[in-house]
Formats: structure tokens, C-alpha cells, sequence
């Protein structure tokens, strides 16, 4: 009569304490974020947004604004760059060669003062003519002689006793109107420094 082997008993296993478990996993967790923050913070900020290229330099200039109409101030017109030549059309004797001092004091070159040809009729109002190329110089001229002034094209023939214009290429002849005075759009001392030029309103 064969006996029966009693049965091991296994041993049993208690389960973990829910409520322990918990807090395991919870101060893991605090653990974790910890360590996490520390390598953060210890990144010296090199950390990389994705999407971003550090290598590019930021373009912090401001583009230029195409509307910006701020004026400017054009450079001063070289006086030395062209020759005038004055005439005396007013028939006041000496005013061609006055004139002609006075311009040369506020820093223009101008040829020995001239009369003009004979038969050329006199003039009440001073003109100021220009060949093609010195309309900017004879605009100087004029705005020196206060801008009340005729001004056109050369006429031909040159109305000059000699004929020619030599290296001039602006012509005053000179009317009774400035004969022996001062220049109009010229305030001060010329040659002191002190002297402006007026320029006349447009119109």
C-alpha cells in the first residue's frame, strides 16, 4: 500500500505595501528631475533650440528706410573750374573792370574786363549767358548777382569788341542796373571770410 508524499508547502510572498511603493516611486521621480535640472543648469546655455543655426551671425542693423527724405547738403561748386568774362554794356566807363574786381573777390576766375562791339546797343539790365555744359557756373553767377538778371544761351556772334570769348565760357554784360555797386547776393567782406551768397527764391 504505497503512502502519499505530503506536498511541500510554498512559500509564501507578501506583497509589497501599496502605500510604500508609492513613495518610492516618488522620491525616484524627485530624484530624477533633480539630476535633470543640475545638467541644465551646468549647460553653460549652449543648450540648442531645435530648428536654430548658432554658426549665423544675427543681422542686427536696421535695413535702410528707401523713404528716408532727409535732405542732404550738395558740396559747395567749385568757383576755379570755369572763366567769366565781363563786358560793359551799361556805358558807364570803369564798371566792366569794377565788376569784374568784385567777382574775383568772392573767388571767381574772370578774363581782363572787355566792352562790347561796336553798334551793340546798351543794356538797362545786366545778362548773364552761358555756353552748353556751364549752365550749373552761370547759375552761380547769378545767384551772386542777386538773381535779377537776364540769362539764355550764348548768343553768336559774341557780342565782344574783341570777338572771342577766350576760355571763358559764362559772359556778363553788364547793365546799368549793377554798374558800380556791390554785388547783390553777396553779404560781408569776401575776402575776410565773412562773406555768404545769397541765393534768390525760385520764381
Amino acid at each position: 500500500m504505497s503512502q502519499q508524499r505530503p506536498r511541500g508547502s510554498r512559500p509564501s510572498v507578501s506583497l509589497p505595501n501599496t502605500g510604500t511603493m508609492g513613495a518610492v516611486v516618488a522620491v525616484v521621480a524627485l530624484v530624477l528631475g533633480f539630476l535633470i535640472l543640475r545638467d541644465v543648469r551646468n549647460d553653460g546655455g549652449s543648450t540648442v533650440t531645435p530648428g536654430t543655426n548658432t554658426d549665423q551671425p544675427s543681422d542686427t542693423a536696421a535695413p535702410a528706410d528707401p523713404n528716408d527724405a532727409t535732405p542732404t547738403t550738395p558740396p559747395p561748386f567749385n568757383r576755379g573750374s570755369f572763366k567769366i568774362q565781363v563786358a560793359n554794356s551799361s556805358g558807364i566807363a570803369g564798371s566792366a573792370g569794377t565788376m569784374t574786381t568784385n567777382l574775383q573777390a568772392v573767388n571767381f576766375v574772370v578774363q581782363p574786363a572787355l566792352n562790347v562791339a561796336p553798334g551793340t546797343p546798351k543794356r538797362a539790365k545786366t545778362g548773364v549767358f552761358y555756353l552748353a555744359g556751364c549752365e550749373q557756373a552761370a547759375a552761380d553767377v547769378v545767384s551772386v548777382l542777386g538773381g535779377n538778371v537776364d540769362t539764355g544761351a550764348m548768343p553768336s556772334p559774341v557780342p565782344l569788341e574783341t570777338g572771342s570769348l577766350g576760355e571763358a565760357c559764362v559772359l556778363v554784360l553788364l547793365g546799368q542796373d549793377l554798374s558800380n555797386k556791390p554785388l547783390p547776393g553777396v553779404t560781408g567782406t569776401p575776402n575776410g571770410g565773412a562773406a555768404t551768397t545769397t541765393v534768390p527764391p525760385a520764381g
